[in-house]
């Protein structure tokens, strides 16, 4: 039940109300060197402060909320409401046409730049949902077309600069929603978008720098600085893209950094990174990546147009000059080095060391990364360098952080069976083994065998504090999913793509989050056969032995950090 106010109360609430300029306030303004031709439309709060209002353009249909300073408009302001202690100064322009969109609903061709992958966005678009839409693109035309657009005006902007906001030193502004506590500042050119904060009071990260250019975009809990151009793109919580950066048709999500370069019908899932000048991101999907400097892919072939794309599974990095001819799909935690242009599948072999030869073929070394002592590292520093959490945000990404899991373990499991069916084959000519594109030699086969199991041994004495395989309920272990960023059973996702809302999409996969580790140990219970149960004995010594490796490997690094500072020294 509403209370009844008292009289003082509605009198405190009319006092509030905003209200037209009277002619001693029309009078002043214009003193204060304000203009305008439609003074009738300008509203203003009753506690406003007009001397912190000078040389704007009213053009029409303006409020002005209390405390707004608003200085130096020139070109005018159209359509807009100043919110409460907003400050606006020095900007060229400010305009809403009659119901802007305010980038809301637009359409990001990721993936296949043909526009055959559409991402729509909004805000609250999350990793996982952005995969579906591009990965699963059925899903948004037969399930979700008739819903969408009533979904996407529930998520409207206002045509504001919302509360707290600071916009200043800035060139024009068009359809530009910008919510409360926001910063935009110096930035060249905006138009057709939405700069939303959802931190807590007095701790946003949104961010829009000097010299941005963006078009038909949307920047959530993102920092976007120093002469980054965007078009057609989503910017997510966390992420910073600076330093001249240029991207159209992508989107970017928790905590990806890009600086230098460029991308093309990216999807960036959670941790992808790139720092380098000449390094372009194009036509692929990505997660937990590490960019080398130069790193190129292709998404054509000069015949159909750009309508080749390709996986990076989690934890893929390039090497400087590493250049990619997709179709291709790459194992999860791999490193890639050199040229590849036979469209390798390596999702197979994940972990793996991939090299291209001087005719662009793929050579692998299955499971080489396993031994690596950045991997765990890795694994460590993630979570200490969320940004999402240091803001108090609400999280839009479900980020699964652990390596070892059971997309990365099945996928290993798999490739025990796959080596020991190619070690029974003998090698070609050249000495190499083939298969799907790929050629390895006997010895890496060998090895591969053995890091393999000893991390799945590592991630049993991880998962399971007694070191005892739980029994089976009888139940097929089916596959999982890594859905940008997130580990799912594929089951989940079968049920996901029966969804005819996003919200009801986006709540499965919360709760799936949530109940990672239930979904987890009923996978292992199921999937871990005979072999491993018969030597459950050897989980202690095989997760001390995978230690070992990677110990053996630090200390070797570290051997050689030395000579190395030692030939440098003075």
């Amino acid at each position: 039940m509403i209370p009844n106010p008292t009289a003082s109360d509605t009198k405190s609430s009319l006092d509030a109300m905003p209200r037209p300029l009277t002619p001693e306030e029309i009078t002043q303004l214009e003193k204060q060197g304000c203009i305008s031709r439609a003074w009738d439309t300008v509203l203003i709060s009753p506690s406003l402060n007009l001397s912190n209002i000078r040389n704007v353009y009213f053009k029409e249909n303006v409020l002005l909320d209390e405390g707004a300073t608003v200085t130096n408009v020139p070109g005018g302001i159209h359509n807009c409401r100043i919110g409460k202690n907003a400050v606006v100064e020095n900007v060229a322009r400010i305009d809403f046409e009659p119901e802007a969109p305010c980038g809301i609903g637009i359409s990001i061709c990721a993936l296949d730049e043909t526009g055959s992958r559409p991402v729509i966005a909004y805000p609250g678009l999350s990793s996982q949902i952005a995969t579906l839409m591009a990965r699963e693109p059925k899903w948004l035309s037969r399930n979700l077309q008739a819903y969408i657009n009533e979904f996407l005006e529930s998520k409207a902007t206002p045509p504001e600069i919302g509360d707290g906001a600071v916009v200043r030193d800035c060139g024009r502004l068009l359809n530009v929603s910008i919510g409360a506590g926001c910063t935009v500042e110096g930035a060249t050119s905006l138009v057709n978008g939405s700069i939303i904060n959802n931190a807590a009071s007095g701790r946003p990260f949104t961010y829009v720098g000097y010299g941005v250019d963006a078009e038909n975009f949307i920047i959530e809990d993102g920092k976007v600085d120093s002469g980054t151009i965007l078009r057609n793109c989503y910017v997510g919580q966390g992420v910073e893209l600076e330093k001249g950066f240029t991207a159209h048709d992508s989107l970017f999500f928790a905590n990806c950094s890009f600086e230098n370069g460029e991308a093309c019908a990216l999807l960036a899932g959670p941790y992808s990174v790139s720092m380098h000048k000449g390094t372009l991101m194009i036509g692929c999907q990505t997660s937990f990546m590490n960019a080398g400097s130069s790193t190129n892919q292709s998404n054509h072939m000069y015949k159909l147009g750009p309508v080749h794309w390709g996986i990076l599974e989690r934890g893929v990095k390039t090497s400087s000059g590493a250049y990619i001819m997709f179709g291709a799909k790459i194992g999860a935690f791999s490193m890639i080095m050199g040229a590849h242009k036979t469209h390798p599948d390596s999702s197979s072999f994940p972990f793996s060391y991939l090299f291209g030869d001087e005719r662009g073929a793929t050579v692998v070394v299955p499971g080489a990364m396993l031994r690596s002592c950045g991997l765990l590292r890795d694994e460590k520093k993630w979570p200490t360098r969320d940004r999402r959490l240091k803001r108090k945000l609400p999280l839009l990404d479900n980020v699964t952080f652990n390596v070892l899991n059971p997309f990365t373990v099945d996928s290993m499991l798999k490739a025990i069976d796959t080596i020991t069916g190619l070690l029974s084959h003998p090698t070609d000519d050249d000495f190499y083994v083939r298969y799907r594109g790929m050629k390895f030699t006997r010895a890496a086969l060998e090895r591969a065998k053995t890091l393999y199991t000893t991390a799945i041994f590592k991630y049993l004495s991880i998962t399971l504090p007694d070191l005892t395989i739980p029994p089976s309920d009888g139940k097929e272990a089916g596959e999982w999913v890594d859905l940008g960023g997130q580990i799912i059973p594929r089951e989940v996702l079968d049920q996901i793509l029966e969804t005819e809302s996003i919200a009801d999409a986006q709540q499965l996969l919360d709760e799936t989050f949530s109940k990672y580790e239930e979904y987890e140990k009923a996978w292992i219970a199921r999937r871990l056969g005979e072999w491993w149960r018969n030597h459950e004995d050897l989980i202690a010594s095989g997760a001390k032995q995978f230690d070992q490796l990677v110990e053996d490997d630090r200390e070797e690094y570290l051997d050689n950090l030395s000579r190395e500072t030692k030939i440098l020294s003075l």
